[in-house]
């Protein structure tokens, strides 16, 4: 430590730096900070610190790594000056201190409040008990400090009108009571100019998608490409991606996933085993989620809360499951890929589940975790439904059925009926050629900006939607 030492002042003396950072109270600090220069220590404290200094052994990496350390932890504080120009303090610091003119800045409601709230969570009873000011005491101080700055020779008082958010402030009540008293209190012209400006309206993109042929469309990319036309060409056509922060914690999407892989494995565990029994579902659903707990890799504690609530959940799913069987729907498959080719666009998708009712009819399952009011939202517009209506796309049967299965934790499992599907399958594939055909004419991709699709889109930023809105 010694010889680099040593090197920095050779290396501070030679670049003429060292005659520089003498002269200034911030270099002082900072050679004393690097141990360049002795400070005022007794005799027997120096020994002892040039003894350990001299003791370490370091190399260029390590030695560097000590300085920013060292100036990181210090800390530099210029002398107050004999003959200030100006003085910034809280008003309540200003008792017995002359002043010749002062400015009271911020005398609003919000930031000047005559009755200020106790800081903590004590009552009013606690605070006298334990000798902390009350309310009245607050009170009283802010009076006399407001009081005592009223006392200046010369006092401006400026209070805002209104907050960042536009919102409208009032102005302090003390500031009202002076106003009271002393009606004819000059007031200051506003200092702001009155300008002109010209209206610049800045259009939404309109980009044209003709170059970028569209090969495969998912039930996900059609419902960006109804919800915004933007949104489908950045995601979809241009390929972007959103770079996410790194999150090892679980959260619903995982849960999502894997109550998906629980049950897949469970259905086709009982499709391979049909003599088993009603009273062994319990046991072969818990199998099937400790078997997918461990393919996931899942982290015991992290996992906890889900692993909490799954056993409400298990029962609410194996009372869905007596009602649908006796129904006579029977399970066929689950998590199977399916494509279906449209003019010159392929679709595709993977559905959840397939089940056949007792005349042959497929009936298109599709589970979900959220809440059961937005599943109840999916089934009551059908023609506003893109995934049900594009999973029916993908099958070649002239008669099906679809339904959501909302699996959660306070409603037990329930199944909504998608009515009039095949209607709305129907209006979908024209819709989807429609689209097709108007993005291979040359027709723009506007931003709509509309309604919640907005609200957590990856694509907010590239259509600047904030600007022309």
């Amino acid at each position: 430590m010694a010889g680099w030492l040593g090197a920095l002042r050779g290396a501070l003396q030679a670049s003429g730096l060292w005659e520089v950072l003498q002269l200034d109270g911030a270099g002082m600090k900072l050679l004393g900070v690097l141990r360049l220069v002795q400070p005022a220590l007794p005799a027997w404290e120096r020994l002892v610190g040039q003894a350990l200094w001299a003791g370490r052994r370091l190399d260029l990496a390590e030695f560097t790594a000590w300085v920013n350390q060292a100036l990181e932890g210090a800390s530099f504080s210029p002398p107050y000056p004999d003959h200030e120009q100006a003085v910034i303090l809280p008003m309540s610091q200003m008792l017995a201190r002359p002043f010749a003119a002062v400015v009271l800045a911020g005398c609003d409601e919000v930031r000047l409040n005559s009755s200020p709230e106790p800081p903590g969570g004590w009552t009013a009873m606690q605070r006298t008990a334990l000798g902390l000011p009350t309310r009245d005491d607050l009170q009283a101080a802010t009076t006399a400090a407001w009081q005592q700055a009223l006392q200046t020779p010369f006092c401006d008082v400026l209070w805002r009108v209104s907050d960042d958010a536009g919102e409208p402030l009032l102005r302090s009540n003390l500031v009202q009571q002076v106003q009271l008293v002393q009606g004819n209190a000059p007031q200051a012209p506003d200092p702001r100019q009155v300008r002109a400006l010209a209206s610049t309206p800045v259009a939404p993109p309109q980009p044209v998608g003709r170059l970028l042929p569209l090969a495969h469309l998912s039930a996900s990319a059609y419902d960006d490409l109804r919800q915004c036309p933007y949104r489908f060409f950045a995601m979809r056509q241009l390929g972007l991606q959103q770079v996410d922060e790194l999150d090892a914690a679980v959260d619903k999407r995982d849960f999502g996933l894997w109550l998906h892989e629980v049950l897949k494995r469970f259905h086709e565990t009982l499709a391979d085993q049909p003599a088993v029994a009603g009273s062994q579902y319990r046991d072969l659903l818990d199998a099937a989620s400790t078997a997918t707990t461990e393919s996931m890799g899942l982290d015991d504690g992290e996992f906890l809360p889900f692993a909490a609530a799954w056993p409400t959940v298990r029962e609410g799913y194996l009372r869905w499951l007596d009602a649908h069987q006796a129904t006579g729907a029977v399970f066929a498959s689950a998590e199977i890929s399916q494509s279906q080719r449209l003019g010159d666009v392929k679709l595709m998708g993977r559905i959840d589940r397939i089940d056949h009712l007792p005349d042959g009819t497929p009936l298109v399952l599709d589970y979900k975790t959220e809440a059961s009011s937005k599943t109840a939202s999916r089934v009551r517009e059908p023609f506003e439904d893109t995934q049900m209506s594009f999973y029916a796309a993908l099958l070649p049967n002239d008669t099906l059925q679809g339904a959501y299965v909302n699996v959660g934790e306070r409603d037990g499992t329930r199944t909504y009926a998608q009515p009039e599907l095949l209607e709305a399958r129907d209006a979908l594939v024209e819709g989807i050629l429609n689209d097709i055909g108007r993005i291979a004419d040359g027709q723009t991709l506007p931003a709509l900006g509309e309604g919640s699709a907005c609200d957590f889109c990856k694509a907010r930023g590239l259509c600047r939607k904030d600007f022309w809105s």
